[in-house]
């Protein structure tokens, strides 16, 4: 196998069939896609039966009991078997060439980690006119200082080359707290200007959407997961409302994509 697609849902079922159909469209056909329900109460399930019964290379495992998004994830990641470790989450989007550049950038590069640009669209899926590009090199270091410059639905890394990860047990950040995971096995994450992904924003009830407390869960992710000494732990607390409010050290971009309705 040469791609695992990682994919945690709860209650996405709006958006879920919009995501699975973005995969089934790669050029790269070698995949595998592990979709963990965790304990959806809406229609998930009966949105994704006629994928199932017609792929063969599409999985639905469902959690016992609501754990939340780094359960999903790492449910879904003991299940995968592909060289290359992709993240897509149940409403977000790729296009159609994004596996095949990814790869292919990946080899050039001699990169086992990579992330690449984004383009935002709102909760119905109008165009934000808003693209997110990555750093072309983001080391551990970086990646804290700019508070996860990385989009998660871009992210993908080399199993083979770097072996299994476990996500942090976070419920916020856990994408960012695994990204710092790998940057202990190699130097860096190598990014693409190429917008290959497009991130869902503001969806309510997300985890995401709720803004308030994740300076609880950064101090989490440094102080208690990363170990990070206390006046360290505030520095990077720090760099991140200040990353947050002022945007300084991300690279956004206004440009539209072709469609106005994604």
């Amino acid at each position: 196998m040469l791609v695992s697609i990682i994919m945690p849902s709860y209650n996405c079922g709006r958006y879920i069939e919009k995501s699975v159909q973005s995969v089934l469209q790669q050029t790269v056909k070698d995949w595998e896609l592990q979709i963990v329900d965790d304990c959806s109460t809406d229609h998930t399930y009966e949105i994704l039966q006629p994928y199932l019964e017609r792929n063969p290379n599409i999985h639905y495992y469902r959690m016992p009991y609501n754990q939340g998004p780094a359960a999903a994830r790492n449910e879904a990641l003991k299940r995968a078997s592909g060289k290359y470790i992709a993240f897509l989450d149940s409403d977000d989007l790729w296009t159609p060439d994004k596996l095949e550049k990814q790869i292919d950038f990946m080899k050039k590069k001699k990169a086992s980690f990579s992330a690449a640009a984004y383009a935002c669209m709102d909760e119905q899926g109008n165009d934000l006119h808003t693209v997110c590009v990555p750093p072309k090199k983001t080391d551990y270091r970086k990646c804290i200082r700019c508070s996860n410059p990385m989009g998660n639905l871009t992210i993908m890394y080399d199993q083979e080359a770097l072996g299994r990860f476990e996500v942090p047990d976070i419920k916020k950040r856990n994408d960012f707290a695994l990204w710092l995971q790998i940057l202990k096995k190699t130097e860096y994450c190598y990014g693409m200007e190429d917008v290959l992904g497009i991130y869902r924003m503001g969806r309510s009830g997300s985890v995401s959407s709720n803004k308030i407390r994740q300076a609880k869960y950064h101090w989490q992710l440094y102080h208690e997961i990363e170990k990070h000494g206390m006046l360290r732990s505030i520095y990077e607390v720090g760099c991140w409302a200040f990353v947050k409010g002022t945007g300084i050290g991300l690279d956004r971009r206004k440009m539209g994509m072709k469609n106005e309705k994604l």
